[in-house]
Order: structure tokens, then C-alpha cells, then sequence
């Protein structure tokens, strides 16, 4: 009676494996499966709707060939705008507030170490840009409207520089 029980003990104990040719198919399933789901997979997500070269589309071609700048084509004979306006368009709104360290308009203990430096350096960081402030130049207003803007500012904390003419035209040759 024991060798009987010992059989059926073993016998619902072993697993869904009996033999090693079962065991092989086993093993041989586990790897090919998941290599094929797996290249299933990366098949799937790589083949997307692709243009056949050639065969471009007109979005396709128009990204390609889109414009990297613009020319502005502006009148070279306008009245140049006075320092005023040129502040009040383009400089008052962080200079009237201060924002983003800007001196304040007026500020005399702010704009003397700046006013000292000179007028050239003062145009140079206006049109280049300097710390917080963008470039100004290349803008809406030419450079010697810009020059403008700086003497008017500088001018409110006692800056002396003058307001730039604008530069006479050259006489035609004949």
C-alpha cells in the first residue's frame, strides 16, 4: 500500500512536461514566440505611410522650400521720427517701469555711470542689446532713430549728447 501512495504522490506532483522532446518544444516555443511578436511589433510601429521618393507631396515640398527670412523694403526718404516717439514706441515700456533692471527714465543715479561711458557705447548696446534688453536695432526704427531715442533718454538725467541730423544726401554726379 505504501509503494501506491508513493506512486500517486509523485504522479500529482510533475508537471504539464513529461518528456524531453516535449521539454525541447517547450523551450524552442518560449524563445521563437517572443522574437516574432517583437518583430511583429517593430514592423508595425516603422511602417508608417511613406512617400516613395519622387513622390513627394505639395506640404512636403513647401516645408522644404520655405522662406528663412524676409526683406523689408522701406522708404530711405521718410522724415526720421524724433527721440520722443522713438521712446515712447520702443523703449517706455521697460524704461517708464523699470522692468528687468532697466533704468528708470529720469533716474539720474542710474543713467550717470551709463551716460559717462558715452554716447557711441550707449547706441551700441541700444542696437546690439545688453543683460535683459534685446536688440533694438533691425527693428521698426533705423539705427539713427534709435541713436534718437538714447539722447532723448539719456538727456532726462542730464545727459548732454545731441540729437543725430540725419546725414545730408550726396550731391549726383553729373
Amino acid at each position: 500500500m505504501s509503494d501506491n501512495s508513493h506512486d500517486q504522490a509523485h504522479e500529482d506532483h510533475t508537471g504539464p512536461v513529461k518528456t524531453p522532446k516535449q521539454m525541447l518544444m517547450l523551450s524552442f516555443a518560449s524563445f521563437i514566440i517572443p522574437v516574432f511578436i517583437i518583430i511583429g511589433l517593430v514592423y508595425y510601429v516603422t511602417s508608417a505611410n511613406k512617400t516613395a521618393p519622387g513622390g513627394d507631396t505639395e506640404r512636403a515640398v513647401a516645408e522644404r522650400i520655405q522662406k528663412v527670412g524676409m526683406v523689408e523694403v522701406r522708404d530711405a526718404n521718410r522724415p526720421l521720427k524724433a527721440g520722443q516717439e522713438v521712446y515712447k514706441a520702443q523703449c517706455a515700456a521697460c524704461h517708464d517701469a523699470g522692468a528687468a533692471g532697466a533704468p528708470k527714465y529720469a533716474d539720474v543715479g542710474a543713467w550717470a555711470p551709463r551716460i559717462k561711458t558715452g554716447y557711441d557705447s550707449l547706441v551700441n548696446s541700444a542696437l546690439k542689446g545688453k543683460g535683459a534688453m534685446g536688440a533694438q536695432g533691425g527693428g521698426d526704427f533705423s539705427d539713427l532713430e534709435i541713436g534718437r531715442a538714447v539722447a532723448y533718454l539719456t538727456s532726462a538725467a542730464g545727459g548732454k549728447f545731441k540729437e543725430p541730423e540725419q546725414p545730408a544726401a550726396p550731391a549726383e554726379k553729373k
